[in-house]
């Protein structure tokens, strides 16, 4: 499921795409995204250190997307926010297909298939689907979702 933390956060991002390189601060996002402010800050930060936002600082601060719109991934922000895609450590390639600890085998495992189909499956779609994509859509269907 995904966390309020990474909702915030898209919902963040949409606003900045939608602002189409204009600057926004903190307080700007967090009425446009409907989300706390402090938490928001915080949310913020970590985006920019990953490179996915560029903060500028003092009295006419602000954020803007670190690149264009449909070059960001509802994918590569939830791997930000939240780590890897995948529901096991087996599946994950950014956890280097590790074994979960009550299993077995990787090689005899009954679930690892179905994970890897759902991980795949999931990345598929959030990979293809764009901060762009999101801006385009009617203002309220990102808040509506969740």
């Amino acid at each position: 499921m995904l966390s309020q933390k990474a909702r915030y956060a898209l919902r963040a991002l949409v606003e900045l795409a939608r602002a189409e390189g204009e600057q926004l601060t903190s307080g700007e996002l967090a009425l446009r995204a409907d989300a706390p402010r402090k938490f928001l800050e915080a949310i913020l930060l970590e985006l920019s250190r990953n490179g996915l936002v560029i903060s500028r600082r003092g009295k006419f601060g602000g954020y803007v997307l670190s690149r264009p719109a449909a070059e960001i991934s509802f994918a590569e922000v939830i791997r930000v926010i939240e780590g890897p895609l995948a529901l096991a450590p087996c599946v994950s390639p950014r956890l280097g297909f590790r074994k979960c600890e009550d299993c077995e085998d990787l090689a005899t495992c009954a679930l690892r298939e179905a994970l890897l189909r759902a991980r795949d499956a999931t990345a598929q779609v959030l990979e293809a689907y764009s901060l762009a994509e999101a801006a385009a859509a009617p203002e309220g269907a990102l808040r509506s979702a969740g």
